[in-house]
């Protein structure tokens, strides 16, 4: 276990930062969160909030950002724009967001002489799967969705920053997390909400896309071995199982899991295309067929394997779900 430091985590009301942060707390280190709460809640540290500074803040405001990180030890970035629809709607404002706001986090850390930096990255900086699974240093990186375009580029930034300043940086490229805190949007979630509902999942066409779903708990210990890892230099790592489910396996298991009696319902949406019986839900345009992680790396370098199946980790997050039935309201996607 790394010694205690001081760690500053922009995002770290959100879904997976919250998570992080209860990690932090757990062993030891002294938490600050940084977070404009436009995604992320205050419900998400319910449990810590005693135990952690909030400092309301943008990523977009260099001089709260640089006030922020002086002093501390590591910054975990994990604010972001995460929507799918709205860097297609605006991507202007994704890559301002994404990129100008993780150089101004890079900037903090550079001016606050940080020992290390971590980066939430995502799989989508791959595009459509030429090989599979995607290695990191091997794979082509050629983004479908400027989203992808967006963290590729502030990839690129760690690592010069890393480079020219002197401090570790790891870019962790995220699958599809999920569990207990996720936001309503994402295709898990739609098929829970259904099945609290009492309704069957709804499968957009053959529903054979395939997506690398990883339990948060598995990233918080990817996580958590960088910010304890002797590595030097600037790093990217796939945070995935190396397991690619189709979503008409995925709509299978969450019938098998929340106990729903109906199978799941087919609908011929097309991309670019709004469901007939999800209400609000577009299928996205350009989708990636397959998304598909090798683990390989990150075992070998951090020594972290995924251990949480997809079935134990639907029923960890149903089971949350059905005590806050309350969260999910607006669907964001």
């Amino acid at each position: 276990m790394a010694s205690p430091q001081s760690v500053l985590i922009t995002g770290g009301a959100g879904f997976i930062g919250s998570h992080l942060v209860d990690d932090l707390l757990a062993a030891g280190h002294a938490v600050t969160v940084f977070d404009n709460f436009s995604s992320g809640s205050r419900e998400n540290l319910a449990s810590v909030i005693d135990d952690v500074e909030i400092v309301s803040g943008d990523i977009l405001d260099r001089d709260a950002i640089v006030a922020a990180a002086r002093g501390k030890d590591v910054i975990s970035h994990q604010a972001a724009q995460l929507e799918i629809t709205k860097c297609m709607e605006d991507p202007i404002g994704d890559l301002r967001t994404n990129l100008i706001g993780t150089l101004n986090v890079l900037e903090a850390a550079r001016q606050a002489g940080v020992e290390r930096m971590i980066n939430a990255s995502s799989a989508c900086i791959y595009g459509q799967a030429v090989a599979r699974p995607s290695e990191e240093d091997v794979h082509a990186h050629d983004p479908n969705w400027s989203y992808g375009v967006s963290k590729l580029a502030a990839e690129k930034y760690a690592q010069v920053f890393s480079s020219d300043y002197g401090f570790p940086a790891f870019s962790l490229r995220y699958g599809i997390v999920y569990g207990p805190r996720e936001w309503y949007g994402r295709v898990l979630t739609i098929f829970l909400k259904r099945a609290l509902e009492g309704r069957p999942p709804v499968v957009f066409g053959e529903g054979d896309q395939e997506r690398d779903f990883v339990f948060v708990d598995d990233v918080v210990a990817v996580h958590r071995a960088c910010l304890e890892t002797g590595l030097t230099g600037a790093h990217s790592f796939n945070a995935g199982t190396g397991v690619a489910t189709s979503i008409a396996h995925l709509a299978q298991l969450v019938c098998e899991v929340t106990g729903i009696g109906e199978a799941p319902v087919r609908e011929n949406v097309l991309p670019g295309e709004r469901s007939a019986l999800v209400d609000g839900r577009m299928r996205l345009p350009a989708e990636l067929a397959v998304m598909h992680l090798s683990p390989a790396k990150t075992e070998r370098l951090l020594g972290v394997t995924p251990s949480t199946t997809l079935r134990d980790g639907i029923a960890r997050e149903w089971s949350w779900l059905r005590e806050h039935s309350g969260r999910w309201t607006e669907m964001h996607y």
